[in-house]
């Protein structure tokens, strides 16, 4: 691989290659991002409060009725922010999931992962980490959700538990 870089390099002066199915021409970065960022969570400040209650807040139009998570300010739909905070059900259908081996960098020292997408009963999709064995687990089956400390960092997080 190193060598047909540098032979792109060489050919069109920058580190670029052709897709193989479309023929369109690709950028390959060669550098390692590593990203820090601060975000203001002002406007929904009440969602991580809820977290440490042990509550999942989320928003909810007053105008046309729909639901949102992660939380919004403003409506999309309305396009206005008239939003009220309402406690979400803790349970839903499991859609679908998936087994993370190629993890980033900020979660190399866990173990394979499981992220999964649920349908919450009041609506709603949510993804978050599936706790328990992948291998039983089956899109449609009931799962619930429970508000814990995700151990290493040690701040609050949800995650998906099957419903036995």
């Amino acid at each position: 691989m190193k060598e047909v870089i540098e032979k792109q390099i060489k050919e069109f002066g920058l580190p670029v290659m052709t897709d193989e199915k479309s023929g369109a021409l690709q950028w390959l970065d060669l550098r390692e991002l590593n990203l820090r960022y601060i975000i203001s969570i002002e406007n929904i400040k009440p969602f991580f409060e809820g977290l440490k209650e042990g509550k999942l807040l989320t928003t909810k139009c007053k105008h046309c009725g729909r639901i949102f998570f992660p939380p919004q300010r403003d409506c999309p739909s309305c396009r206005i922010s008239d939003m009220e905070w309402v406690e979400l059900s803790r349970e839903g259908t499991l859609e679908t999931l998936t087994v993370i081996f190629v993890k980033p960098p900020s979660f190399g020292s866990y173990d394979p992962y499981t992220v999964a997408i649920a349908k919450l009963d009041d609506g709603p999709r949510i993804t978050a980490w599936l706790k328990g064995d992948p291998r039983k687990a089956k899109p449609g089956m009931r799962v619930r959700l429970e508000i814990s400390k995700r151990e290493k960092e040690g701040y609050m997080m949800y995650e998906l538990v099957p419903v036995e």
